[in-house]
């Protein structure tokens, strides 16, 4: 420890006068002479304005390839190693919702109207506001599109919540909190959208470029809302499967079971989120 966190200072803060580099009464920082340094300032910037951070890139590793982890060490205590899990979720959203991503948690309103349980619901409301503001349906559609793209990226907090409900239900017995059950549907969340909504966005703007470049057709054509059902399953029951081992504590047949219940209970809370969706997005236009 340098000359300088032997000095006494007096707190920025606080007022209080203390010896070292932390104020002992409300952890205030003394800014050292070498931290104004140019190289420092550069530093900070970089680590605040990237997410090129150790732990985030960690705990984001630990996401895809140990599911379940980075919830239960949360969960348990040990939380200095890693990032949490709501905080990786939020750098998560926002590159979320400034990449062109996949319909994952957003719904078209051809989608809306024509794909999900509450289509023919969703039908009537739109008739009704078509005739109201004699409106085209292609005017309609452009409008909608546009409004709930940007209002499934800033709401997919509440499909973590909605997510947590089933998980709570179907390993109610693992003596668990309901926070913790929280604490794992954030940690699923940002599984979905690191892989399902920005990975695969990227890949597949690759393969679309590549095959534009090649003169092939689209790979969109395959590219439809059944292709992204399969992804999801596949993708959901891999991370709920081992997660439900670690985080859970689940073995056996039970373990099977019980993956395939989550799946099912993430479609539930996925469809309510995309009717809350449809409300908000009419409700805001």
């Amino acid at each position: 420890m340098n000359d300088f966190a032997h000095q006494q200072h007096v707190c920025k803060s606080c007022s209080n006068t203390f010896v070292g580099l932390y104020c002992n009464l409300c952890g205030e920082k003394v800014i050292e002479p070498k931290e104004r340094k140019i190289q420092s300032v550069i530093g900070h910037l970089l680590v605040a304005s990237t997410i090129v951070d150790n732990k985030f890139l960690k705990s984001l590793w630990y996401t895809v390839t140990k599911p379940g982890f980075l919830s239960r060490e949360y969960v348990d205590g040990r939380r200095v190693m890693y990032m949490r899990p709501l905080q990786m979720f939020f750098i998560l959203n926002l590159i979320y919702f400034l990449f062109p991503v996949l319909q994952m948690f957003n719904s078209s309103l051809y989608t809306q109207l024509h794909v999900l349980p509450h289509s023919k619901l969703a039908q009537r409301i739109v008739v009704q506001m078509l005739k109201k503001d004699s409106m085209t349906m292609t005017g309609f559609e452009l409008m909608y599109n546009e409004k709930t793209t940007s209002l499934a990226k800033l709401l997919v907090v509440v499909f973590v919540l909605l997510a947590s409900l089933p998980l709570s239900l179907i390993f109610r017995k693992k003596n668990r909190y309901f926070t913790d059950h929280v604490a794992f549907s954030v940690e699923l969340t940002s599984f979905n959208l690191a892989v399902n909504a920005i990975a695969l966005s990227v890949i597949f703007a690759f393969i679309n470029m590549i095959l534009r470049i090649t003169h092939t057709s689209s790979y969109g054509m395959y590219l439809n809302d059944l292709t992204l059902t399969i992804i999801f399953v596949s993708t959901n029951l891999y991370f709920i499967f081992y997660a439900a081992r670690t985080f859970y504590s689940q073995r056996g047949k039970r373990l099977i079971l019980k993956a395939f219940a989550g799946i099912l209970g993430l479609f539930v809370a996925l469809e309510v989120y995309r009717f809350f969706l449809f409300f908000i997005t009419i409700w805001t236009m």
